[in-house]
């Protein structure tokens, strides 16, 4: 590894030939000193990120390529979103879509290693693959970037050269979970016995859920992510105490970057690592949240796309639900409000007009209640579906169209 100067590097960019991938970190951690030195120096390139956040160059000449939409590839003119479980993302940039160059976001090494720090996901994948064909491996390290360990360790030597800042993370903190969501989270919550493993990530619900379970006991977590909920759940000692906290990317307040720098205990794994179901399945009660834009009579969760657009992709909703269903004791939950606040119209639907992202959870929650699904036949899961989960404003409506289907 060459520590170069911002000149250096964009000569670089500039010296590179055709129209070619690169591969940056995303979600809070995406390399942006790297990215504008990128932009301002290529005139033509694929960016590829996973959820990636504002501020993607979106100008003729870019595209902006992801398996998983964020807000800052949302509305991009030049967007090519490639389908894919999350888990199965690596496989993409290792055999089919590999990158010809890959920025990573990173904290100072220590002994002869970087560490990959919030984000991992599909980061070591992306370096394999590009070191396989000879591209080049540009680092961006930032002395206030945590530095955690498993897959998140960097040889020095398998990058090629990299530039030195010292700039904060973008944080959270915290928000109070509104009514519904603490509802919404005391009724998963109830579901959730002492000794279980969680998959959950950020956002109202799950903050909720969170903050429901400090009363329980030998609690462990193998999720995609995770923010500030976990560690107040370490504090109040609902965690298996040596039990490691498995996870691929996290976003939280300073107060969590500070607690996971140097923590052994926190495992930073790459994505088809902690989202195989296979391994997902060899988890202890293994208990999966995620949410979705709306579910339909069916129990299909559409939580892709909005008006044939696609809003986000399939991530890893679908890795987990196999996962934990196979797992002794898992459940499985798609957790949502009955009604969109913005959009103002029921999230409960007689059937999905969009691609299907999941289907056959456990349950759907609402803020009404717990629709039971697992174990039911079709009629039984409609019943369920309109009487515990949607809004009371909607049910007629829907039990009409129920029976237009066959389910009632």
């Amino acid at each position: 590894m060459r520590i170069i100067s911002v000149d250096e590097l964009g000569r670089l960019f500039a010296s590179l030939q055709g129209k070619p991938r690169v591969v940056v970190s995303g979600n809070v951690a995406v390399p942006w000193p790297a990215v504008r030195i990128l932009d301002a120096n290529k005139d033509e390139y694929t960016i590829h990120a996973l959820n990636a956040p504002p501020g993607i160059p979106d100008r003729e000449g870019v595209t902006a390529e992801t398996c998983f939409v964020g807000a800052g590839m949302r509305r991009h003119s030049n967007l090519s979103y490639v389908p894919s479980r999350l888990s199965l993302v690596p496989v993409l940039l290792q055999r089919r879509i590999p990158a010809d160059v890959v920025i990573i976001h990173c904290a100072p090494p220590r002994d002869g290693q970087l560490s990959l720090g919030i984000e991992v996901n599909i980061l070591p994948a992306a370096i394999e693959g590009c070191r396989m064909r000879s591209g080049r491996v540009v680092a961006v390290i930032n002395d206030q970037m945590p530095y955690t360990y498993g897959d998140a360790l960097v040889p020095v030597e398998w990058v090629d050269v990299a530039i030195e800042v010292s700039e904060p993370l973008p944080a959270h903190d915290p928000a109070t979970p509104d009514d519904d969501s603490r509802a919404i989270g005391e009724r998963v919550a109830s579901r959730v016995s002492d000794g279980s493993t969680l998959q959950m990530g950020i956002g109202g619900v799950p903050d909720a859920t969170l903050n429901a379970l400090t009363g329980r006991r030998g609690l462990r977590i193998w999720t995609e992510m995770f923010s500030d909920g976990v560690l107040a759940l370490d504090r109040v000692g609902a965690l298996e105490p040596h039990h490691p906290l498995t996870a691929s990317f996290l976003f939280g307040s300073r107060e969590l970057y500070d607690w996971l720098d140097g923590n052994h205990r926190v495992r930073m794994m790459r994505t088809e690592h902690t989202n195989d179901p296979g391994l997902i399945a060899q988890q202890r009660k293994m208990t999966s949240v995620n949410t979705a834009l709306e579910v339909d009579l069916f129990g299909q969760a559409n939580a892709s796309r909005i008006n044939a657009r696609i809003y986000s992709g399939f991530g890893g909703q679908t890795d987990f639900i196999v996962g934990a269903l196979h797992s002794a004791g898992g459940q499985s939950f798609i957790a949502l409000r009955s009604w969109h606040p913005k959009a103002d119209v029921s999230t409960v639907v007689p059937l999905v007009d969009e691609p299907v992202t999941s289907f056959q959870q456990s349950a759907i929650v609402t803020e009404h209640g717990v629709a039971e699904l697992w174990g039911y036949d079709q009629q039984a899961q409609c019943r369920h579906i309109i009487r515990d989960a949607a809004h009371p404003q909607v049910r007629d409506e829907l039990w009409e169209e129920a029976a237009h289907l066959g389910l009632a």
